[in-house]
Formats: structure tokens, sequence, C-alpha cells
């Protein structure tokens, strides 16, 4: 999880490229930013065994049968299309996909993100997820919930990461 316009291109390629040689699946929200850089990395490396799937808005609540525009991402692998339009700010809104993507992970990692990535965190929460915040500058995640658990390098995002999916 993250911003769906920055890419926070060093954080992102580091999670994908630990998901890929996890061995796991790679679930977004399917879009631009930091989605499109997680799954980049994710795609590319030679040695993956999971998929990238993306979890797909629809365009608006009066056009649910076409797809966000600029979605998905052209990483996506596996996207899964849905009815519902509401993100950012709407992003706890039952009409926002982000229900998917939070009930449907093992384990979440968000990296710095807007009003998006804050609803995800906060579903995350709602439904007792694993969750683990990924920044190396503080200042980026400052605006997420404070009761997640943060970390600055990759190193604790695979511990994490590790200790969940060991757990499943």
């Amino acid at each position: 999880m993250g911003s769906g316009t920055a890419s926070h291109d060093a954080c992102a390629r580091a999670v994908g490229t630990l998901l890929a040689e996890l061995g796991v699946n790679l679930l977004t929200g399917g879009g631009g930013g930091v989605m499109t850089a997680v799954s980049r990395a994710f795609v590319t490396h030679p040695r993956r065994r999971g998929i990238c799937i993306g979890i797909i808005p629809c365009e608006s609540e009066s056009d649910r049968g076409a797809p966000k525009a600029g979605y998905p991402n052209a990483f996506v692998e596996l996207p899964i299309f849905t009815h519902l339009p509401l993100s950012g700010r709407e992003g706890t809104d039952d009409l926002s996909r982000n229900h998917i993507n939070v009930l449907s992970c093992a384990a979440i990692v968000a990296l710095p993100g807007e009003l998006g990535t804050a609803s995800e965190v906060m579903l995350a929460v709602r439904y007792r997820k694993p969750i683990v915040i990924y920044a190396p500058d503080p200042d980026l995640v400052r605006h997420l919930p404070e009761s997640v658990e943060r970390v600055a390098g990759i190193d604790q995002v695979e511990r994490f990461l590790r200790r969940e999916l060991s757990a499943l």
C-alpha cells in the first residue's frame, strides 16, 4: 500500500524485490506511484514465484463497468475489476476497494502515501490485519495512524513478513 502518484522508488523496489524473494503473491490497488514501482520490482525479479494481483476500481458510481483511467498498471498480471469507485478521503467507505485490498492480504506493508494509504492503514487496524509501515524518512508517514508499528529498514520489513507468514 502506498501513494498512487509518488513512486517512493527506493522503498518500493526494496519491498517488491523482498516479496519476490519470499515467494509470495503481491496484491496492490493496481494503479500508479508506489503500486507501479512495487509491481515492477516484483514482476521483473528473475526468481519470483508469485503473481502480481491488482484490485481495480471502477471509473465512477455512474460508470461501474469501466476501470478507472490509468488502471491497471502495466505490471499487474491478474487484474480483479470491481464495481467500487471510491478511494482517497472516502477509502473506508463501503464503496471502496480498500476493504478487498486489506481483507485479502496475509500481511500488509504500507509505504508512504496520502489519504488512500491512511484509509487502508485504518482498515487494517479495524480488521486486525498484521501491518507495518515502512519508510526510511519518518516525516513521510507522520500522518498515518500512530498505533501501527513503523520501521525504517527493509531488514525489519523482512522480519515482520517472515514472522507473519510463518504463523499461517
